[in-house]
């Protein structure tokens, strides 16, 4: 089979910036060794995947310009864009495919590394631009795998022989995307350039884009509606009604397709009371899913039943156990568990370790399950480092994930739970669960191409997942995105527009249509200072002044 796609572009004009407005630093920009969505949503447009994914979850070309797949779908053969160098000159080749998954994405990438690691047999480079990737069983999954947030092609000439988690280029990446990075003002700005030699021919359109660090979701949304910013992800619903009565507003919530996330609690199942399943089971028994969709997600959302999201609805098990609220019989399980409750009403304590994103639905998990006896103690921390302490140190009862499915379950939520990807590894198997059926569940699924029998095999998984309970899935956000309308080619076909958008956006006037946005950041900040210093500077003539007074 051979696949290849043309795209065609409406007429865009050249020119202008957008300001895009994030909720925090993402801490390292090499998105070859994590799943941080931060990471990606600014690497998205430094780096480049071999496909990308439209609408519809089909696979489009990125670097690889086509691809032929085998009819036993053991062999993928990729042909890359010619003319794709990296930004600073050096061409893009097969070695740099070959080498960013053997030694990058296999090793510390946890949705890749879970999907392909066991069944690649090898990756072979016949010229510079063709790469062959032999599995030893068919893979059903790869072309919705090999995207820029799951397998980003990196510069070997930069990473060879290098520490990849400590490598310098971290924090001043070279990639082949539309846009080259600039500058990181950390806690600021993170820049970039536009890429003059992309090898998609006339993209990308603008000058530069500034992802601007807002210290929180509301000032976000009131940066946007004063015009600093051109570009809010993540609207709440209360956001989303004042911005649609706004002019030259668009509000979408297409453009997230390929993510289909769920917002989890990691369980330290190598701790006790943890490591009782009974225990685990009450736990859920006690948390209100729908007060948290309401109350905290301000109704953007639908409780969750599993880890497979209802968006994948061929593969989402809708008749699994549910966990309705029922505190009488949370409180019934864990006293048969052996957990009574002493003098104080207390049973057990656990440490619930999480970064300040998550602060609100962390505090009213912990009022829930304080109604039954459980006392949650509270350690919030900056995101990289409850990272670390969650996935790399294991020291923590209770760790918090926004979980992505991705647009397959072998890609995101495998890695959640089978025993091959335990170790010190962001997002990966942070519970440490081992279950030998969902080991196999998972790598039947994998391989079989009818999608049919793929579902049954899910279906199965998921009917032990929930009596297992290794993790409390909470909920599947359900977000959007607000932008200038002056900015066209935006959400115009990927499934991952807020990764993808920059390539193909561009200004109807060729310039930033808000005088107000792009840029004006800087310029604002310019100005209160100098009025600080302008006021800073009159307090010191008038108390001179007095001084001068007094001895006179």
């Amino acid at each position: 089979m051979i696949f290849t796609i043309g795209v065609f572009a409406n007429p865009p004009k050249y020119g202008g910036s957008v300001v895009v407005a994030v909720t925090g630093d993402p801490g390292g920009l090499n998105p070859a060794v994590t799943t941080q969505g931060g990471v990606h949503l600014v690497c998205g447009s430094i780096f480049s995947g071999l496909v990308a994914q439209d609408f519809e979850l089909n696979p489009v070309p990125d670097l690889a310009k086509r691809w032929e797949v085998s009819d036993d779908g053991k062999t993928y053969t990729f042909y890359l864009a010619p003319n794709a160098e990296f930004h600073d000159g050096v061409p893009v080749t097969s070695e740099d495919v070959r080498f960013t998954f053997e030694e990058l994405l296999l090793k510390y990438h946890s949705r890749t590394r879970a999907s392909i690691g066991d069944k690649l047999r090898q990756i072979l480079t016949p010229d510079a631009h063709t790469v062959v990737f032999e599995f030893s069983r068919p893979y059903a999954a790869f072309l919705q795998l090999i995207d820029v947030t799951n397998a980003p092609v990196m510069p070997k000439h930069l990473y060879e022989n290098t520490d990849p988690l400590t490598n310098p280029y971290n924090v001043k990446p070279v990639g082949s995307g539309a846009f080259k990075f600039q500058e990181w003002a950390k806690g600021d700005h993170i820049t970039l350039a536009r890429n003059e030699k992309y090898f998609k021919t006339s993209k990308p359109y603008l000058d530069r884009v500034v992802y601007k660090v807002m210290p929180s979701s509301a000032t976000a949304a009131i940066a946007f509606e004063n015009g600093e910013a051109d570009y809010f992800l993540n609207p709440t619903p209360l956001d989303i009604e004042r911005l649609n009565k706004m002019p030259n507003v668009v509000v979408t919530d297409k453009g997230r397709e390929g993510f289909a996330g769920v917002e989890t609690v990691v369980l330290n199942l190598n701790r006790a009371p943890l490591s009782d399943s009974s225990v685990r089971r009450a736990m859920a028994y006690a948390i209100d899913k729908n007060y948290i969709v309401e109350k905290i997600a301000f109704g953007k959302g639908i409780a969750a039943t599993g880890p497979i999201s209802s968006a994948l609805k061929w593969a989402h098990n809708p008749n699994v156990v549910k966990y309705e609220r029922n505190l009488p019989l949370a409180n019934q399980m864990l006293d048969e568990a052996g957990y009574k409750r002493e003098s104080d009403g207390v049973r057990f304590h656990l440490k619930y370790v999480y970064a300040p994103s998550y602060a609100k639905v962390v505090e009213a998990l912990r009022d829930q399950l304080r109604e039954v006896g459980i006392a949650v103690d509270l350690e919030q921390m900056e995101f990289s480092a409850a990272v670390d302490r969650v996935y790399i140190k294991k020291d923590f009862d209770l760790g918090f994930a926004s979980f992505e499915n991705g647009p397959d379950p072998d890609i995101g939520v495998k890695r959640t739970v089978v025993s091959g990807n335990i170790g010190a590894i962001p997002f990966s198997n942070g519970a440490g669960y081992r279950n030998p059926r969902i080991d196999e569940l998972f790598e039947l699924a994998a391989s079989e191409t009818d999608r049919q029998k793929r579902a049954a095999y899910y279906f199965e998984a998921q009917e032990i997942l929930t009596k297992d309970v290794p993790y409390l899935w909470l909920y599947e956000p359900q977000s959007g995105a607000a932008y200038k309308s002056g900015l066209q080619g935006m959400y115009a076909w990927s499934a991952k527009s807020n990764v993808y958008f920059a390539q193909d956006a561009w200004w109807i006037d060729g310039k930033n249509s808000n005088k107000n946005s792009s840029g004006t950041f800087g310029q604002r900040r310019l100005y209160f200072f100098l009025i600080v210093g302008a006021i800073i500077l009159i307090a010191i003539i008038a108390i001179l002044a007095k001084r001068k007074k007094r001895r006179s």
